[in-house]
């Protein structure tokens, strides 16, 4: 009885010991991944920035001034890129909007990003584009990959159409959570002018007026490692218009401000965050270990009982034990009618 409890023991054991692994190297890659129909929006705010006046075409201190940041999922066109890559892939249709203290349009620009689902590596495939025009992402964007790591990575710029490394910094805790901070410092860099501006200008007015546009910004993260979230993003964002043919002349300040998540949404980010990490901490630290720790029991036990069951001195198996000798001689039978008792020597 003990010897088959011992085999029935190992089998589970190996059986644990098989899906420890499974669950972190096969399951989790499969199953972690961004949905495709995932909507989030996203409120920043710049508070006393300066803002351009495209009226008087002068600079101008503001109260505040707000992006609205949106990405919404494009199942669609996430359906035709998997049919033609045969990957898992997500399609962001993402807009930031700037708005003056009224609420009125300082400028738009429009995105499509394709990335992998679970690695969030760019796809090149799509339409990916910046304010309609075509570009080829290196890195990643919005979101770092799950189980993120203390090393730089490619941050894709879009205003420069860019990537540059966004290094990191150390551990931070912010609302509770242990994050990983980078931080990215684009230099002044000329960068197209943005296709929606307010009066109905655009890059072409601009352009015969004599000014183009140049960008400067230090980007700050603070990145929950096992979801690679950001549980908080600012920048300290710096926009010019300079004079092609008065290079002399003073440029004109078309956004300054430092630019920071608006505490309401930053709450809600931290809620969903702190959900969805118990989900990836299952597949990748609880299961493994647990089903681990539990074959290494179970083994343990299948050798115990195993040990027992071969012990020495511990009584045999009914199948197996001898006849026991008789305490006093046992009298011979009696012999054949008229003789003697036959007496053993």
């Amino acid at each position: 009885m003990r010897r088959r409890a011992s085999l029935v023991l190992l089998a589970f054991a190996v059986f644990f010991a098989a899906l420890s692994p499974l669950i972190r190297w096969y399951a989790f890659p499969r199953l972690a991944k961004i949905p495709p129909s995932q909507y989030q929006a996203m409120v920043l705010e710049a508070k006393n920035a300066t803002l351009l006046d495209y009226a008087t075409m002068k600079s101008k201190k503001v109260p505040k001034v707000s992006i609205v940041q949106t990405l919404k999922g494009n199942v669609e066109a996430a359906e035709k890129v998997k049919d033609s890559t045969g990957r898992d892939v997500v399609v962001w249709d993402t807009l930031s909007y700037v708005a003056d203290p009224k609420g009125k349009l300082v400028s738009s620009i429009p995105e499509r990003y394709v990335f992998d689902a679970h690695t969030q590596e760019p796809v090149h495939a799509g339409g990916e584009h910046v304010d309609g025009d075509k570009v080829r992402r290196e890195g990643i964007e919005y979101k770092w990959p799950f189980l993120t790591e203390k090393r730089d990575y490619e941050y894709y710029d879009f205003q420069a159409r860019t990537s540059a490394p966004i290094h990191y910094k150390g551990t931070r805790t912010v609302k509770g959570l242990e994050t990983y901070y980078f931080e990215q410092t684009i230099p002044w860099t000329k960068v197209k002018v943005p296709k929606k501006l307010p009066l109905g200008a655009t890059p072409k007015v601009v352009e015969q007026m004599g000014l183009e546009r140049w960008y400067s910004t230090k980007r700050m993260f603070w990145v929950e490692p096992t979801t690679g979230a950001p549980v908080d993003g600012q920048e300290i964002h710096k926009e010019q218009m300079r004079w092609t043919d008065k290079p002399e002349k003073k440029p004109l300040t078309a956004f300054a401000g430092h630019v920071k998540m608006r505490p309401d949404f930053q709450n809600e980010s931290v809620d969903l965050i702190k959900s969805q990490r118990q989900l990836i901490l299952l597949m990748t630290a609880y299961l493994p270990w647990g089903f681990a720790g539990l074959a290494a029991v179970l083994l343990a036990l299948s050798l115990t009982l195993e040990y027992r069951a071969r012990r020495p001195g511990d009584p045999a198996p009914d199948g197996d034990r001898e006849a026991p000798e008789p305490d006093h001689p046992v009298p011979p039978p009696p012999g054949p009618p008229g003789q003697p008792p036959v007496v053993n020597a």
